[in-house]
């Protein structure tokens, strides 16, 4: 009998859920029995109606701990829904069933010890199988049938992370010029054998348009071995976007799925967030810096602490965006980028760029509203006359608020654009973050923004 070395799967996920059930049993008994005032509260029909809640919600959620091509963010972030579920089902089953009446604060703190410990072990076990993954361990094999453009794609979003566990054993493939693909194992006659006697898990089809024979023979040959079985359609060739599944009687369509950000609550959390961390920045730290980092500026030249200027926002509006000032007045800080050695930068505003200090009076374009922590960053108005009828889809990038960091920034396209391939690439960045914004999204963005700043950045000059 053939071993399939994906087949780890079910036992992984056994065992973390386990060790979910005991950290939610474990949470339990810190909330009722070391918290002062708690313990008179603890009940057996309360333990069971958590764990009950709990089994429910991830039964609703039963990709939990299934994750390979996904990111930590999303994993968090499906985490808290699943908690969510689960707190409702808690405080029905309470109303209904519970012999005590539990106060909103004690299950508020329970459920947010839960959060905690849960998200520390949904990271720690994600990490560890993910290294156990780029090592071989746990992994999925897998087979492509075409290899074409679509084909090839897909191998690199299989292969963009090792920590994701797929081993991309060959491409199929009848067309003539596929014989020339790396990886190619024959045509698509010379699948069934292949998976007949080697242990594969996973099979992609890849083959453009929609010959009814040929899938119904992939996929007999797929459920005939017990290999699970994936359509790609070509659709994200054309057109990269996001796409949301709907069945209009048993037909599959596709529609565009709006970005996050179209949402009024996903705005409203956007910007409570954004209020919160300013406005934290600005009483808290930004007195502390200012003093010293304005002596500094008076007295390496002649001029305004703060740099005024024009920027576009949100949906194309001109706004003043702030900065510490990092160069002698000069007459052409709207028309050019600092570049590498610019003349017009101080010696103090060497130091603040290449840390972005610089940035910091941002935060004041936040709490008005024009900014945003995250987003794309603003360019200056010259720069998007120029770009938006050079680069296709650029104007989408002023969707939603620009940031003082921003998902192109983090991932090395920051300052000077000498080429256009550079700026395509930053507004190719700037238009996923919108289409897939999310808070931990952000939060990760911040994290690495504050790593790059300790660790200093090539390009910021």
């Amino acid at each position: 009998m053939r071993v399939k070395k994906g087949r780890y799967g079910t036992f992984v996920q056994t065992i973390t859920t386990v060790v979910d059930f005991l950290l939610i049993n474990l949470s339990y008994y810190f909330v009722f029995f070391l918290i002062p005032g708690n313990r008179e509260l603890a009940s057996t029909n309360i333990q069971l109606i958590l764990n009950l809640s709990y089994l429910i919600a991830i039964l609703i959620y039963n990709d939990a701990h299934n994750f390979r091509g996904t990111h930590l963010d999303r994993i968090i972030l499906y985490e808290l829904k699943m908690l969510i579920v689960s707190l409702l089902i808690f405080i029905t089953g309470i109303w209904i069933m519970g012999d005590k009446d539990v106060p909103v604060v004690t299950t508020l703190t329970l459920y947010g010890v839960f959060v905690v410990v849960l998200s520390i072990w949904w990271i720690l076990s994600h990490k560890v199988l993910k290294f156990l993954r780029a090592h071989g361990i746990n992994f999925k094999s897998v087979i492509i049938i075409g290899s074409g453009p679509m084909g090839r794609h897909l191998l690199d979003e299989l292969q963009s992370d090792p920590g994701f566990g797929f081993k991309v054993v060959g491409f199929f493939d009848d067309a003539p010029e596929a014989a020339e693909v790396e990886g190619y194992k024959g045509t698509i006659a010379d699948v069934e054998d292949f998976v007949a006697n080697n242990p594969i898990d996973q099979m992609y089809c890849a083959v453009p348009g929609e010959a009814q024979s040929l899938m119904r023979r992939l996929l007999n040959i797929a459920e005939n071995n017990a290999v699970d079985f994936f359509y790609v359609p070509q659709v994200s060739i054309t057109l990269k976007r996001q796409y949301e599944l709907h069945t209009i009687s048993n037909i599959p369509a596709l529609s565009l799925r709006p970005n996050p950000l179209s949402s009024m609550l996903n705005r409203f959390i956007k910007r409570i967030f954004d209020l919160i961390f300013s406005t934290i920045f600005l009483v808290v730290f930004f007195p502390l810096l200012y003093v010293p980092i304005a002596i500094c500026i008076k007295l390496s030249s002649k001029g305004p602490v703060f740099f005024k200027q024009k920027r576009t926002g949100y949906r194309g509006k001109e706004f003043n965006c702030l900065k510490f000032r990092s160069m002698r007045q000069n007459s052409n800080s709207d028309d050019l980028q600092a570049t590498k050695g610019d003349a017009r930068v101080t010696k103090i505003g060497r130091i603040l760029r290449k840390t972005s200090i610089d940035e910091l009076p941002q935060f004041i374009n936040v709490w008005l509203g024009d900014m945003s922590i995250v987003g794309p960053r603003p360019h200056m108005v010259k720069q998007t006359t120029e770009y938006s009828e050079l680069i296709d889809k650029y104007m989408l990038r002023h969707t939603i608020k620009p940031g003082i960091t921003g998902w192109a920034q983090v991932n090395g396209y920051r300052g000077e654009t000498k080429h256009l391939w550079q700026m395509q690439k930053r507004v190719e960045y700037d238009v996923w973050y919108a289409e897939h914004w999310s808070l931990m999204l952000d939060l990760k963005i911040i994290v690495k923004t504050v790593t790059n700043m300790l660790r200093g950045e090539k390009n910021a000059y």
